[in-house]
């Protein structure tokens, strides 16, 4: 059901040795550029007709238009089931408490007496917002996309995500319901790299946006690559994956059914259990067979994943080197099911997010513990962060020095200048005290 990596009995290596030994998923967004590249070139010279050529050929629906109105937002949140209506709205409220904390205040530092540096935060003009769509409806990462928008106060919100022939060309239900309590009113029926070309070059329905944020498949991923440089992006999602670091402590039937929901997403999603213990390995496989007997999404998802070669069992001889496994790993989703798992936590240095103990599973994270759900994959974590509420912001530094200030700072500003042969900073500096404007009168 899932293969092992034995570390056992030897010195671990470092750096990019550990982690080539490691399981990682085969994301080629370099070959997935290719196929994008005419795709998105074609949204920019023909616009909205380009968008619904391409919901036909790859959705199989006929748009009349790929903007959703306003009267569909408003029909699926009437309709929406009450029981999911209140768990979305309690997820919107626990991700609110979490990214109201994280908004930034202008802060002015004085560095000397007439001369300060005041840092402002500013938000993006507008964002453009990407739900997935395609083996499941992901209502939660609409949440995750909209609400640090929303908290970071950017303007002027999008939000798109792949039009769906069984109802008649829109998003999901679900999806619109979730926009509607969000209060989001723009919303595109449009799908992977042609929403991002929508957003990037702009069409005739839909205004162009500096900044496209949200998880996606490859040809989404491969379309922010291509437009890099463009716009702003949060990362080049890759598929979905869960670590767990456990010692002999663990309850094989929790790590098992943490593993099985992160691969029911998608065949190439990663489950990697990293353990000292033998024994729970031996548990977590017989687990594995038993509730992935019975799962709803065996064949087609579950199974494919956890024999993939982005999935494994690692052994490792101590809890230090499960460490630095998970470590050189950089997991989107790390658990900590160990003794002192607090503690334990307290050490790790690269994941997307960490969940401490048996009682904080990845799921919880995935839909309401607050956090966010968009987090860097494929070892991004070592140098990445997920989407919060600074994704949507701009630090600004705005200097204000007195003439005094200014005067003594100078000498240091020529020395330097100089040194760099720059001359001409230094002389815009003594323009200010030595050079006048002659008088022609």
């Amino acid at each position: 059901m899932i293969s092992r990596i034995d570390l056992r009995g030897t010195a671990l290596p470092e750096g990019q040795a550990l982690r080539s030994l490691l399981p990682r998923a085969d994301f080629d967004v370099s070959a997935a550029l290719e196929k994008v590249r005419p795709i998105c070139e074609d949204v920019h010279h023909r616009g909205d007709a380009a968008l619904i050529e391409y919901a036909e050929k790859f959705d199989g629906v006929e748009l009349a238009q790929v903007k959703v109105p306003a009267e569909a937002l408003k029909s699926a949140l009437e309709d929406l089931d009450p029981q999911i209506r209140a768990a979305l709205e309690e997820s919107i409220r626990r991700a609110r408490i979490v990214h109201r904390a994280q908004r930034r205040t202008t802060e002015t530092t004085q560095v000397v007496p007439g001369g300060t540096v005041t840092e402002r935060w500013v938000p993006v003009d507008r964002v453009g917002l990407y739900a997935p769509g395609g083996r499941a409806v992901y209502p939660s990462s609409v949440i995750m996309d909209v609400v640090p928008a929303q908290e970071a106060e950017v303007p002027s919100i999008a939000l798109a995500s792949p039009a769906q022939k069984e109802f008649g060309g829109l998003p999901h239900p679900t999806i619109l319901a979730a926009c509607a309590l969000l209060g989001i009113d723009e919303v595109y029926a449009a799908g992977g790299a042609t929403a991002v070309a929508m957003f990037a070059h702009g069409t005739e329905s839909c205004p162009p946006a500096p900044m496209v944020m949200g998880p996606g498949n490859i040809w989404v991923a491969a379309a922010k690559r291509y437009f890099t440089g463009v716009i702003g992006i949060d990362s080049e999602a890759g598929p979905t994956e869960i670590a767990v670091l456990a010692d002999d402590s663990a309850d094989p039937v929790h790590v098992a059914a943490d593993l099985i929901s992160q691969a029911e997403h998608d065949p190439l999603a990663a489950s990697v259990l990293v353990t000292t213990s033998e024994e729970l390995a031996a548990g977590v496989e017989k687990e594995l067979t038993a509730q992935v007997a019975v799962a709803r999404h065996r064949e087609e998802r579950i199974e494919p994943a956890l024999r993939g070669e982005q999935s494994a069992i690692v052994l490792v001889d101590t809890l230090e080197d499960g460490l630095a496994v998970v470590n050189a790993y950089g997991a989107e989703h790390l658990e900590i099911q160990t003794r002192d798992a607090a503690e334990v936590a307290g050490q790790v240095r690269n994941a997307g997010a960490v969940f401490v103990g048996p009682w904080s599973p990845v799921s919880l994270g995935d839909y309401a513990a607050g956090s966010n759900h968009v987090l860097p994959t494929g070892g991004c974590a070592c140098h990445s962060s997920g989407l919060s509420v600074q994704s949507f912001l701009r630090g600004i530094h705005v200097v204000d020095y007195s003439r005094d200030a200014l005067a003594e700072i100078t000498a240091h500003v020529v020395t330097l200048a100089n040194a760099e042969d720059l001359p001409a900073h230094g002389e815009a500096l003594k323009a200010r005290f030595e050079w006048k404007v002659p008088n022609t009168k």
